[in-house]
């Protein structure tokens, strides 16, 4: 345990305690656009559970790289409804938090969403609707693990590390801690996804019925602290050896795509010395064909 805290120690680059900001110059080549501008399925990021990321925000990369492909993109406030949810074709909920965890990043962490709502969102997604969940690292995991649990996905409030080397976590179909899957295939060779980077996240366990995109290796550990980011020697420690940060299911005619990792599909610059994380990184070229691919599955251009 001592090891894993001292590589922390090193891992861990202040400007991840830093104001992030949204990397404006960032715009990877689209060159088959799904639809045409404006034209394809509506999609909601969620803005009504104090989320850390929003479409006009940390999600603006996200959002913008979305509009490009053809979605209409539209910000959801205030609570889940299922008279509002029927509009809707893809709903994004990324790292929503309670109001109570907003500035305090330590337990309890209670869900951002009540139980009308994990019902509304339950019932949209069994008629067809298609949920996409990201819930980062503590506070965010425990926020949204109801929502997770009705889907049968049981997210874990902890931090996912790699004891074996500092950076991102890396997930690659070579070694098959990426999937090959009609996610990761794309609808062409050229959007075959290869290589994934995420930025830390938590691990999850999946559903029998789902299927696992990003896998652990034997060298990750999930860290659960009291406090996010204070890790010592009283912090439970679980190997995670085959658990999931990204997995896809079918649940009656709709569909759930759940990560626990938000930086990787974000494009920011952080710290004074403008590090990119996310999409943005040298080392994550191909994490947005990847977010693509994952919204062209849940509108069911991919099967």
């Amino acid at each position: 345990m001592k090891k894993i805290l001292l590589l922390w120690g090193f891992i861990l680059p202040a400007c991840l305690f830093s104001q992030q900001l949204a990397d404006r110059s960032y715009h990877p080549p689209i060159p088959e656009p799904a639809y045409e501008r404006g034209t394809g399925p509506l999609v909601f990021i969620d803005e009504g559970h104090h989320n850390f990321h929003t479409k006009e925000g940390r999600y603006e990369a996200f959002s913008n790289l979305l509009e490009r492909d053809g979605y209409q993109v539209e910000t959801y406030t205030g609570e889940f409804e299922s008279e509002k949810l029927s509009r809707v074709n893809i709903l994004v909920i990324s790292n929503a938090l309670n109001e109570i965890n907003v500035e305090h990043w330590f337990l309890p962490n209670p869900s951002a969403f009540t139980k009308a709502e994990i019902k509304a969102v339950k019932k949209w997604v069994r008629k067809g609707g298609s949920l996409f969940l990201i819930a980062d690292h503590m506070p965010m995991a425990g926020a949204a693990a109801d929502l997770a649990k009705v889907f049968g996905f049981e997210f874990t409030n902890g931090f996912a590390v790699d004891t074996s080397a500092r950076g991102p976590a890396f997930f690659t179909v070579k070694e098959g801690s990426l999937a090959d899957h009609a996610i990761t295939r794309g609808r062409d060779h050229s959007e075959h996804v290869e290589h994934i980077a995420s930025f830390t996240g938590q691990a999850f366990r999946l559903p029998k019925d789902a299927s696992p995109l990003l896998t652990f290796r034997k060298d990750y550990v999930n860290l659960l602290p009291d406090t996010a980011w204070v890790f010592d020697e009283r912090t439970s420690v679980v190997n995670v050896k085959g658990w999931s940060q990204g997995a896809c299911k079918t649940f009656r005619r709709g569909r759930v795509v759940a990560f626990g990792e938000a930086g990787m599909f974000t494009a920011q610059l952080a710290g004074p010395q403008q590090y990119r994380m996310g999409m943005n990184n040298e080392n994550a070229s191909e994490n947005f064909q990847l977010l693509l691919n994952i919204m062209h599955w849940l509108d069911g251009t991919l099967d």
